[in-house]
C-alpha cells in the first residue's frame, strides 16, 4: 500500500507541475500579445499627414516650476537653458 501511495503522490505532483506550466505559458502568451499590440498601436504610422498631439516631439522641455528651480544646480540650469537633457544633478 505504501508504494501505491507514493506513486499517487508522485503523479499528483507531476500533474500539478504540468498544469502550472500550461497556465503560466498561456498567461505569458496573453501578456506578450497585449504588449505587442500596445507597442504597435502607440507607434505613429508614416501614412498619417497630421501629427497626433500625444506623440512626443523629440525635443527636451525643461521643468520650469518654482519648486524644481529652487533645488536645481547652476550647471543643470545651464544645460536646460541650452536645450540639452541634463546630465548633472
Amino acid at each position: 500500500m505504501n508504494r501505491v501511495r507514493t506513486a499517487v503522490m508522485g503523479a499528483a505532483i507531476a500533474g500539478s507541475m504540468v498544469i502550472g506550466g500550461v497556465v503560466g505559458a498561456a498567461l505569458y502568451g496573453v501578456s506578450a500579445l497585449n504588449a505587442a499590440a500596445a507597442t504597435t498601436a502607440a507607434s505613429p504610422s508614416p501614412s498619417s499627414s497630421a501629427p497626433s498631439s500625444s506623440a512626443p516631439s523629440g525635443t527636451f522641455v525643461p521643468n520650469e516650476t518654482a519648486a524644481h528651480e529652487a533645488t536645481e544646480s547652476a550647471a543643470r540650469e545651464a544645460q536646460e537653458n541650452a536645450g540639452q537633457v541634463p546630465t548633472v544633478p
